[in-house]
């Protein structure tokens, strides 16, 4: 029998909106990049609940030039903005669904979780995803990526990661292509879109990356790299070239391998290291210290950071 989800997939209304999608050449990732490039890793994830539009909101305000949403899928095809795979971190899904448990592999490591792509939009949507963070931002709601989209769209860029796309793959769901449709309906592909707001996309998945440059995504990509395997020499950075537009590393490979950035540049592509935030400044005194350290002297072109307000400006 097929699950809902595949039923979802092969209706005929998400085959139309699929059908729909144009293949585009790519923008590079450096035209995004007029300046040393703040984004605001999970909103202003630091003073508000991360991926809520409070996060969104707050980052706007502390100056964000691009704001992160990390996308999952629901039951019934609805892109939102959720950094786990599971819903228990951030919401109270444990409290009022006790029995929608599940086991799951999520990134390689097998546990009890209330995976996002078993419940609808409707039953996310009844979720608290603020208490968790601070009592004064209860009832705080698991946006979808449109509500995102419209909170942040003329104020600032956008910046998708294409969460786990092993789970979808699984399942046979096109994540590629429903996040290019999205960008679609929205407006934020193509000759005609939005110039306020620019659009980069990112994700671990190397299969992911390759899949969104066969589709011709038509918006710059980042591959981000949580370790320097197979990211080691000049060699191995330029081949991804043509396939990616840049790389979103783990901050330690740049500050252990400075000519990573020389590398990348060298090719064409951009270097974002992440996640920048007060509480972890490693030896530096703090957070904008650290910030000014790659983003001046190892020469990084953006960063993901926690703290958008802590940015240093030149």
């Amino acid at each position: 029998m097929r699950s809902p989800v595949l039923l979802m997939v092969e209706s005929p209304m998400l085959r139309a909106m699929l059908a729909l999608v144009v293949l585009l050449p790519v923008v590079t990732l450096s035209a995004q990049y007029q300046k040393k490039t703040l984004v605001a890793h999970r909103g202003a994830s630091a003073y508000a609940p991360e991926h809520t539009l409070s996060a969104y909101k707050l980052a706007i305000e502390q100056g964000a030039d691009f704001v992160e949403q990390d996308l999952a899928i629901t039951k019934d095809g609805v892109l939102i903005c959720l950094h786990d795979a599971s819903l228990e971190r951030t919401t109270n899904v444990e409290e009022l669904f006790p029995g929608r448990v599940s086991t799951q592999t999520i990134e390689g490591k097998t546990r009890t979780a209330w995976l996002a792509n078993d419940f609808t939009l409707a039953e996310i949507k009844t979720l608290d995803a603020g208490s968790w963070f601070d009592k004064k931002f209860a009832g705080e709601k698991v946006p979808t990526f449109d509500e995102a989209i419209a909170a942040i769209r003329g104020k600032a860029g956008i910046f998708p990661e294409l969460k786990t796309p092993e789970i979808y793959a699984g399942r046979d769901i096109k994540f590629e292509e429903l996040v290019a449709a999205a960008l679609d309906k929205n407006g934020l592909r193509g000759p005609k879109a939005d110039p306020k707001t620019p659009v980069i996309l990112q994700t671990f998945g190397q299969s992911s990356a390759r899949r969104l440059a066969e589709i011709k995504i038509g918006v710059p990509v980042a591959l981000l790299l949580g370790s320097p395997a197979g990211f080691e020499t000049a060699a191995q950075i330029k081949a991804w070239k043509g396939i990616v537009q840049g790389f979103g590393p783990a901050k330690q490979i740049v500050l252990k391998n400075p000519d990573f950035v020389k590398w990348a540049h060298a090719e064409g592509m951009t270097v974002t290291p992440y996640t920048f935030r007060s509480a972890d400044t490693g030896t530096f005194k703090d957070v904008t210290a650290e910030m000014d350290h790659y983003l001046y002297t190892l020469g990084v072109d953006a960063l993901f950071t926690d703290n958008p307000d802590k940015f240093p400006r030149k």
